[in-house]
């Protein structure tokens, strides 16, 4: 795991936990180790009472989320970390783990259920995973 940790900008009310921001850029590297793309987390500690924290990435096809969710697990079961529930269909995997649900989908089915936007009254989570990942190529 690198050095990044998510960041979050707001003191009006409480932000999600140190462990489960942590827990989030580990799953965002994971994903990237994969080539998940248009990652986007959402705060949901204000408007949720069993989930803190929404990962969402965009998969190409089923193989490939396939792929980003079990690198997910993988690399939060090495931090002591395991999903409650995994749910899938062809197009779509989420991943519960408690305070921090991933959702994993293919391209089509993200824009047709468009969680970005159903959600979008609540904060987005800055993921110093993708920013790295963004400088890096910058520097390719």
């Amino acid at each position: 795991m690198s050095q990044y940790f998510a960041t979050f900008e707001r003191s009006d009310f409480m932000a999600p936990r140190e462990s489960t921001l942590k827990n989030l850029e580990i799953a965002a590297e994971a994903a990237i180790e994969k080539l998940g793309k248009d990652l986007v987390a959402i705060d949901l500690s204000e408007q949720m009472v069993l989930s803190e924290v929404f990962l969402l990435v965009s998969g190409n096809n089923e193989r490939q989320i396939n792929s980003i969710a079990d690198e997910i697990e993988i690399k939060l079961g090495e931090h002591g970390e395991k999903a409650v529930r995994r749910e899938r269909s062809e197009s779509w995997i989420l991943l519960d783990f408690e305070d921090l649900v991933v959702h994993i989908q293919t391209e089509e089915i993200r824009r047709y259920y468009m969680l970005d936007r159903l959600w979008n009254d609540c904060p987005s989570i800055h993921l110093h995973a993708v920013a790295h990942m963004q400088a890096e190529m910058k520097r390719s």
